[in-house]
């Protein structure tokens, strides 16, 4: 059975789990709805979303620098309790979103930390580079929203492509471990810093 968008999108909408996990969900039960909410209350991820709404004020600050020192990254990510912060499995998360952020330098954590003003001027570029490639004016805007979201998905940490599976963005990554942990799990804060950076 062929998976559409629209049965993602309303087996998202029925249980907050990420697009990619209810794809997943709808090919493994061949596109039986009620089925697939059921694999995917198995796999906890169902519940993930439903977590992500309560206060996380425990966790860790985590630094990665990369082989040879040239570049480095500090992470805030917080849990709810000093329980989960001392496990492994979320030590081993917040290493890995310090390694993104070290690796792909995204500025924002998430689409709505972007400033109105950068949204903005990314709209205009990207208007005038499609205009200036000749397409026809009444597809522009639908153009400037698909490289808008491909902007979105390079500078927010959250959409970023995670480095070690392509197939999932650290907001996916975050939310399996929520699924895992049991607990509410937020990005913080970031600094990345990279030699000679900021020089004139």
């Amino acid at each position: 059975m062929q998976i559409t968008a629209q049965m993602v999108k309303e087996l998202r909408g029925a249980t907050s789990a990420g697009i990619l996990d209810c794809r997943k969900a709808l090919v493994a039960t061949d596109g039986d709805f009620d089925r697939a909410v059921d694999h995917l209350r198995e796999k906890g991820l169902a519940q993930a979303a439903k977590r992500m709404s309560r206060e996380a004020h425990d966790g860790l600050v985590v630094s990665y620098i990369h082989a040879g020192g040239r570049i480095g990254a500090l992470v805030e990510v917080n849990c709810e309790t000093d329980f989960v912060a001392r496990t492994t499995e979320y030590r081993s998360l917040v290493d890995e979103i310090a390694m993104q952020v070290a690796a792909m330098a995204p500025r924002y954590i998430k689409r709505d930390d972007v400033p109105p003003a950068v949204v903005e001027h990314e709209r205009e570029v990207y208007r005038a580079r499609t205009l200036e490639e000749g397409k026809p004016e009444r597809i522009v805007d639908h153009i400037v929203d698909g490289r808008m979201e491909k902007f979105y998905s390079e500078v927010c940490l959250l959409e970023q492509e995670y480095i070690r599976d392509s197939g999932k963005t650290i907001a996916e990554l975050i939310k399996e471990t929520i699924a895992t942990m049991g607990e509410n799990i937020v990005v913080r804060r970031f600094v990345r810093f990279a030699l000679g950076e900021g020089e004139e």
